[in-house]
C-alpha cells in the first residue's frame, strides 16, 4: 500500500501532523519504535491515577488558538503549576516569589526583598560573567542561588555550575508578589483523561503501528513524504558525530498512603540529594484515591542507546545539528519535527504549533 506521508514518531508532533492532513485527505501511516503511542506525555492509569510515564508535563500557553485546538481532543482541567523547594530541612515556595522571600529571608515587602537581592549583588562584584555560577549570582544574588539553583542545575547538568556556560541561564525572573503560579501563560491545566487518550483522539481513524522500528521498515514502506521525529543524528547514521542530550532516570512506586508530599512537583535542590525531584501524579487532577503514586526524577548524562530527553544546545552541538539540518536541506520528500527532530527543547503548544505550520505549508 502506498502513503502520502510516512510519518515516524506517535509523539505529540506526529500525531497532530497526521490528524491535520488526514482530514486534508492525505493517507498516513503512524509508526512507533516504543510499544505505546504519545511519546513522552504517555500517561497510564494506576489504580485510577493518571501517572506520566516519562515525567510531569503540564500544559500551558498563552496561544488561544492553541488552547482552542487542543480542546478539542481532550477536556482539561483548571490545575496551576505551583512547585515546592525543598533545601535540606527548608521548604520554599516556586518560582522565586515574595513566598519565597519571606520564607528565606523573613520580610515582608516587596522593597525589602530588592533591597537584600541588590545588596548582595552588588557585594558578589562581578563583572561580565564567565560561567553560570556568576551568571545566577548576578540575577539573583548569593542565597537564592546557593539554596535553590546550584545544587539542581549541577544534578541536572552533571558538571559543576562553574563549569557550565553563563548563557544557559539567560534571565532568572524574580517575582515580587505574592504569587506561586509558574507559569505566566493564560490557559493552563492538565487533561481530565489523561494526555494517552488526547493522542487516541488525535490519532482516530489514522493507521498506526506501534514496536516499529523506521529503520528496520523503511524499505518496505512507500510513501510520497517522510516526517521523522526521531533525533536527527541517527537519521543520517551519526555520519558527522553524535549530537549531546541529557538523559532521564524514573524510579516510580504506589505507596499505600493517601497522601505522600501534599503536592505534584516538590523539587529537591540540595546536592546531596541525588534526584531532582519527586512527582506526585494524583495531585495533577485533585485525586482522592486511597493510595498514591509517586516518581523519583534522575538526570543523567546520555549515552547512544538512551533515551534523549534535552537537548545540549551549547555552540559546539548547535554548530553539529546545523551540519546536519544542511545535510536535511538536500533531501527530498523529507519533513524534521519535534524536539529529536529539530533538536530544540519545545514546550507542548510549541511543538503543536510547529506540527500545525508545518502541515499548512504541504498544502
Amino acid at each position: 500500500m502506498k502513503y502520502d506521508y510516512l510519518i515516524v514518531g506517535a509523539g505529540l508532533f506526529g500525531a497532530v501532523f497526521a490528524r491535520e492532513m488526514t482530514d486534508q485527505g492525505k493517507k498516513c501511516l503512524v509508526i512507533e519504535k516504543r510499544d505505546h503511542i504519545a511519546g513522552n506525555i504517555y500517561t497510564e492509569e494506576v489504580d485510577g491515577i493518571h501517572v506520566h510515564r516519562y515525567g510531569a508535563h503540564i500544559f500551558h500557553t498563552s496561544d488561544k488558538k492553541i488552547w482552542e485546538y487542543v480542546n478539542r481532543y481532550t477536556e482539561f482541567n483548571q490545575y496551576i503549576n505551583s512547585p515546592v523547594a525543598v533545601y535540606g530541612d527548608e521548604l520554599y515556595n516556586l518560582p522565586f516569589n515574595m513566598n519565597t522571600f519571606s520564607k528565606m529571608w523573613g520580610i515582608k515587602t516587596p522593597a525589602e526583598a530588592k533591597a537584600i537581592i541588590d545588596r548582595q549583588i552588588k557585594d558578589a562584584g562581578i563583572g561580565e560573567p564567565a560561567n553560570l555560577e556568576e551568571q545566577a549570582i548576578r540575577l539573583v544574588g548569593t542565597d537564592v542561588y546557593e539554596k535553590l539553583i546550584k545544587g539542581y542545575t549541577q544534578k541536572q547538568w552533571g558538571r559543576k555550575c562553574t563549569e557550565l556556560p553563563a548563557f544557559i541561564i539567560k534571565r532568572l525572573p524574580l517575582r515580587f508578589t505574592y504569587d506561586n503560579n509558574y507559569f505566566n501563560d493564560r490557559y493552563q491545566g492538565i487533561p481530565v483523561d489523561g494526555y494517552t487518550k488526547m493522542v487516541e483522539r488525535l490519532l482516530d481513524g489514522i493507521e498506526v503501528r506501534c514496536n516499529t522500528d523506521y529503520f528496520k521498515v523503511r524499505e518496505q514502506i512507500e510513501a510520497d513524504t517522510t516526517v521523522y521525529t526521531g533525533p536527527i543524528d541517527e537519521y543520517f547514521g551519526y555520519s558527522l558525530g553524535h549530537l549531546q542530550y541529557r538523559s532521564l532516570r524514573f524510579e516510580t512506586e504506589k505507596l499505600d498512603c493517601e497522601n505522600y508530599q501534599g503536592n505534584a512537583v516538590v523539587n529537591y535542590t540540595a546536592a546531596d540529594v541525588p534526584y531532582t525531584r519527586i512527582i506526585e501524579h494524583k495531585h495533577f487532577t485533585f485525586g482522592t484515591q486511597p493510595v498514591t503514586v509517586i516518581t523519583r526524577e534522575y538526570s543523567s548524562e546520555w549515552k547512544p542507546g538512551e533515551e534523549p530527553y534535552y537537548p545540549v544546545n551549547d555552540s559546539r552541538n548547535t554548530e553539529l545539528y546545523q551540519q546536519y539540518h544542511a545535510l536535511a536541506e538536500k533531501e527530498s520528500g523529507l519533513i524534521f519535527g519535534g524536539r529529536l527532530g529539530q533538536y530544540q527543547y519545545f514546550d507542548m503548544d510549541k511543538v503543536i504549533a510547529s506540527a500545525l505550520a508545518c502541515a499548512e505549508s504541504q498544502k
